[in-house]
């Protein structure tokens, strides 16, 4: 029987404009956090894995191997450390690699540290670096970005089930809602459906991005880093940290097809839906057992197509829950409280530690008042890689 897995510290920087710092430096403030809130600062040698989260740090901040240079930042050595790169994805991936090596019996304590610092280079540079992960010849060569996709994405999903650009604005509504309470958010400013969809002028501040994708359609380009401390929860090592762990009850991955266009249905993202069964079923729970979620709102249309892959809401049917408040923090699901990634940010190497750093604090009930889900009991997380090419699935319980 594998050793169960349990989150006992957390950690978050501010997500924004780090571009004055090391990225090394950045993803240490967070991994010392995580290391404080552990209770174990002190004895980090106790970690018997450190494993890193980065997409691209070579090309945005002229910085390679990370995982050697956090260790060495945090006097850890010597301490293994790892660098696990899986696109927007990593983060998550990292969470996954240090689960098995702790399930396997090889660690008992893994830190993971999740991190990038985009705003080095410009807003166009940083699409461009992001969308070298596109197939080459018949995506990126072609000019295709992630916006782009987004856009074809959310006209394809409007024209099949009914979705409007309303719908769209409504989900930044709830999302900027959320992120105007969470200390750690990129943007804390609330929006208003009048001023960004329901009125004369909205166009001017809400301008199209990839129509019918616009400004408050899509996230920011973000800097930041987030970090977990995890544990075997029946070693000896449980004993030395102050806080009830938060189980991971599940967490699973699967791909897709790397090109898009040989999906036999662009709408269908196999890899979310897979990945959620598989963690459903590693977890022994179903969709009606989850209580809240974080899902990868790169692009709104996104959190409305994975919560119907999750079996969450029916196919083509989630912007109505939308438009009910189903998923806001005082509706029946609630769905990114963290403001997710169009208000919380996205940077890209640090977003799937950051949803499971949500998903552990929102179990502990320790988030902001304002935007606590009430009685939380199993949240979800799906960090998404490319366009739906490589996703993991997280699931963590309240025991």
């Amino acid at each position: 029987m594998s050793a169960r897995v349990g989150i006992v510290g957390v950690g978050h920087t501010r997500f924004g404009n780090s571009s004055e710092y090391d990225l090394a430096d950045v993803m240490a403030y967070a991994a010392t956090d995580a290391l404080i809130d552990a209770g174990i600062l002190e004895q980090r040698r106790v970690v018997d894995q450190v494993v890193v989260a980065n997409m691209a740090s070579g090309l945005f901040c002229n910085q390679t191997s990370v995982a050697s240079s956090l260790v060495s930042r945090m006097d850890m050595e010597p301490t293994p450390a790892e660098l696990v790169e899986n696109g927007p994805a990593s983060g998550a991936s990292a969470i996954k690699v240090a689960y098995m090596a702790i399930a396997s019996g090889m660690a008992d304590v893994a830190l993971v540290a999740g991190g990038e610092v985009m705003r080095k280079v410009s807003g166009w540079r940083a699409t461009d670096i992001v969308a070298t992960m596109l197939h080459t010849e018949a995506e990126y060569n072609m000019g295709l970005t992630l916006p782009s996709f987004g856009g074809m994405f959310a006209r394809l999903y409007m024209e099949r089930y009914g979705c409007t650009e309303r719908d769209l604005a409504l989900i930044a509504v709830k999302d900027h809602a959320n992120g105007a309470l969470n200390k750690y958010a990129h943007v804390q400013v609330p929006c208003t459906i009048e001023a960004i969809a329901d009125s004369e002028t909205a166009h001017v501040v809400n301008n199209y991005v990839a129509e019918p994708l616009r400004i408050y359609s899509t996230c920011p380009v973000t800097d930041g880093a987030a970090a977990l401390v995890l544990a075997n929860m029946d070693s000896p090592k449980a004993k030395l940290f102050k806080k009830k762990p938060v189980r991971i009850a599940g967490v699973a991955s699967a791909t897709d097809t790397h090109c898009v266009h040989n999906r036999k249905d662009p709408l269908y993202l196999d890899a979310v839906r897979i990945a959620g069964e598989k963690a459903y079923a590693m977890a022994g729970v179903g969709p009606k057992d989850i209580s809240f979620a974080e899902l990868h709102d790169a692009f709104v249309i996104l959190e409305l197509a994975i919560s119907e892959e999750l079996g969450l809401f029916e196919r083509g049917k989630s912007f109505l829950a939308v438009r009910d408040g189903a998923t806001a923090i005082s509706g029946r699901l609630p769905i990114n409280p963290s403001g997710g990634l169009k208000s919380k940010g996205h940077p890209v190497g640090a977003t799937g530690v950051s949803q499971v750093v949500e998903l552990a604090r929102q179990l502990r009930g320790e988030v902001e008042p304002g935007r606590q889900v009430k009685d939380p009991k199993y949240g979800i997380a799906v960090n998404f890689g490319g366009f739906g090419n490589n996703v993991v699935a997280t699931i963590c319980a309240k025991d």
